[in-house]
Formats: C-alpha cells, structure tokens, sequence
C-alpha cells in the first residue's frame, strides 16, 4: 500500500512539474502539434502582430491546451532546466495574458504561510545587550560560516564577483550574478535573510549589509539606466520574468490589510524579494535604514512613460507591504530572543524567591512555634500525645517545619514552570 501510495504521490507532483508536462504533450499527437503553433504565436513578442487569421489559430490552440497538463505546470525556482522549465510555462501563460501583465500569475510553486527563518538563536543568543553595541550583521555573517554550504557558496559568488577580467579590468556580471542567484536560491532563508536584512543603527553595520551582494560588480555601474528599459530587459529572459512576476504579487501592496500586503505573507515577500537578487532589476539598500532599497535605475528620462516608470520604482522605494516585511522580520527576531530572556530571568527570579521566603518562613515558624510551645507547654506532643495522634512522640517539630519547607519549595518550582 505505502509503494502504490508513493507512485501516486510522483505522478501527481510529476503532473504539476512543467518539464514534465512538456515532455507529455510533445509525445502526444493531439497535444504536440497545439504546443508548436502556440510558441510560434509566442515568438515576436505574442500574437499581437501576427494577422487575423494567425490570430485565431493562436486562440484556438491556447484554448485546447488549457485542457492539457500543461495549464497549471509549475517550476522549482533554482531547480535544474529551470528556463526551460519556465519556457514552457511562459509559452501558455504569455499567450493568455497578451498585454503580460505578471502579476497575474508566477510560474513557481507557492510558499508555505508563516515561513519560520530565524532558527540561529545559538549565534545570536549573544547578543542581548542591545543594539548599538552589537554588530548584527557580522553575527549572520560568522552563523553563515559555521553551515558548510551556506559558506561554500557565500565564498563563491564574492570572488566571483570581485575578480576582475583581464581584457576589461571589470568583474564578470553575468557570472557574477549568477553565483548570487546560486547562492540565494539554495541556501536556507534563515541564513541569507540574517545576512540581508539585518538590523543596523550605526555606519559600519550598515556598510556591512549593502555589501553583502558585491554591489561594485553585481548592482552599481557608470550611470544609472532607466528603470524602463532595465524592466524591458528582465521581460525578455525567462528568469528575470519570473522572479519579477513572483515579487509584484507576493509583494503587492494593501492601504486595507493590516499586514500591508495583499497576499499576507511576509516570508514569501522576503523570498520573492531575495529572488530579484543577481538579475537585471537587482535591489540593494540606497542608505542605512533598513527599508530603504531600490533597483540601480532611475526614471528621469521617461517622458511620456514616466508614469509607468514611477509604478514600477514605487514597488521598491514606496511600498507599505516590503516596508513591513523588512520591520516585521527584525522585530520577529527581537521578540524571540527577548522571550528567551524572560524565560531566564523567569527561572532566576522563581528560584530566588523560593530560596528567600523558605529561609524567612523557616525562621518566622522557628520563633513563632518557640513561644507557642513556651505559652502552652501541655501542648507539646512529648507531654500530650493523645492531643495530636497524628505526630508521633519521638518526632520533633523542626524536623515537620522541614517538611513543610520543602513542599513550599517545591509548590514554587511548579507554579514558576506554569
């Protein structure tokens, strides 16, 4: 049962998978001959240009294939034959949605809600003492030295990125950002997002943080490109498409929800966001404060288009729902380590006052049973044991005050742990 169970589990994850899904529809007769007329349609930037009759082949062919596996495909952002993958996704969903409006839809498969992304409490269990005093930076920076593969391939891409080529003198970009897209896709998320958005207060701690990405080579040149033509050039790679279509609707802005975003996810903004990294539009910090980030692009010359321009910026410079991801990923980390605190000084002070009110009942009980018994001396056991049949003759008192000192201490312990 358990092997037929996993079979049907591989052919339900394999359906979803758009290699796949390509794979199935060109070894149909039926399916492959659509897919061919449909990237003949994708070609030349869509169906738009192409005549009326074209057109409707076009329409006919996207109509049949949204029967097929491949509507509803996904991909596995850094998986292997990734664009390819995504070709095949963007053959469908380009001809579907004409004008490319990406945030409409994203080929890669969704994040899990409440992503959990701070699991280095050991790293930074050390630094309570407060912020202006602590380099948070370089705390994510030793955390990521002490995992193999997250300082494998943080070494990777930064000498990659700072090695100068030798016709040039300049680094290699397209090399360069892809050991950045390496790292950043395949790297866990609680060390990248340590590295990426931690919290600074002063000048070297946030210097720490913008170079993170090698920004000489990976994000800055001579002069800024319009954000425009840099967001035309992301659209025509698969890649590039992708992480932009992914980080518009993850991203969205919301002025109604509480969280900012309309999707309210935060983890899977931060993710989206770290995906735009080692691309055409790559984002970096433009000064200390922690939400202040930015493609390398600038709006000035857009003319008539400055409007769209301005829309496209105002996702990085003016955005409500990345502003909060960036707070609410600091904030997350402060409170826990801030109830890890408590629940030391929690333990400490319950075992404090245990100790201290066991030592002042001890004597508060020593002096009042002293003078009770020096009152009413018939009182005392040794004299009167029928008085009190529950204590026996050779029992002294001190040894029942213990008793009771030692079931305070241990009602104490109990209510501290509740």
């Amino acid at each position: 049962i358990d092997l037929l169970g996993l079979s049907l589990l591989e052919v339900i994850l394999a359906g979803r998978d758009c290699l796949v899904a390509g794979d199935s529809c060109s070894s149909d007769e039926t399916c492959s001959p659509r897919l061919r007329t449909l990237r003949q349609c994708v070609a030349g930037n869509g169906s738009m240009k192409l005549g009326p009759g074209a057109r409707s082949q076009c329409a006919n062919a996207v109509s049949a294939l949204l029967s097929s596996p491949l509507h509803g495909c996904q991909c596995k952002r850094g998986m292997k034959k990734e664009k390819n993958c995504l070709s095949i996704y963007w053959s469908l969903h380009q001809s579907i949605i004409h004008g490319l409006n990406l945030v409409e839809s994203y080929p890669y498969e969704t994040v899990q809600r409440n992503y959990d992304y701070v699991r280095l409490a050991s790293i930074t269990a050390d630094s309570d003492v407060g912020m202006t005093t602590v380099n948070r930076c370089l705390d994510a920076a030793k955390a990521c030295n002490v995992d193999d593969l997250c300082q494998k391939l943080r070494t990777e891409y930064v000498s990659v990125c700072i090695k100068p080529t030798a016709k040039s003198g300049l680094c290699n970009l397209p090399k360069c950002n892809k050991a950045l897209r390496k790292f950043f896709d395949r790297v866990p998320a609680d060390y990248t997002h340590e590295l990426l958005f931690c919290p600074c207060t002063d000048t070297a701690c946030a210097e720490r943080r913008r170079q993170t990405i090698v920004p000489s080579c990976s994000y800055e040149s001579a002069a800024k490109p319009n954000c425009l033509t840099q967001m035309r050039i992301c659209k025509a790679d698969y890649v590039c498409r992708s992480r932009l279509a992914q980080f518009q609707y993850d991203c969205a802005p919301s002025e109604v929800s509480a969280s900012g975003c309309q999707q309210g996810n935060y983890g899977a903004c931060l993710l989206a966001y770290t995906g735009l990294i080692g691309s055409t539009i790559t984002p970096n910090y433009v000064d200390n404060s922690t939400s202040n980030v930015a493609p390398w692009c600038s709006c000035a010359t857009s003319g008539s288009q400055r409007g769209e321009c301005d829309e496209f910026l105002g996702y990085f410079t003016n955005n409500i729902c990345l502003r909060k991801c960036h707070k609410t990923n600091i904030n997350d980390k402060r409170l826990k380590k801030q109830i890890k605190k408590n629940d030391y000084l929690s333990i400490y002070l319950s075992i404090y006052l245990s100790i201290y009110l066991s030592i002042y009942l001890s004597i508060y009980l020593s002096i009042y049973l002293s003078i009770y018994l020096s009152i009413h001396p018939s009182i005392h056991p040794s004299i009167h044991p029928s008085i009190h049949p529950s204590i026996h003759p050779s029992i002294h008192p001190s040894i029942h005050l213990f008793s009771v000192q030692c079931l305070y201490i241990f009602f104490c312990f109990v209510l501290s742990f509740m």
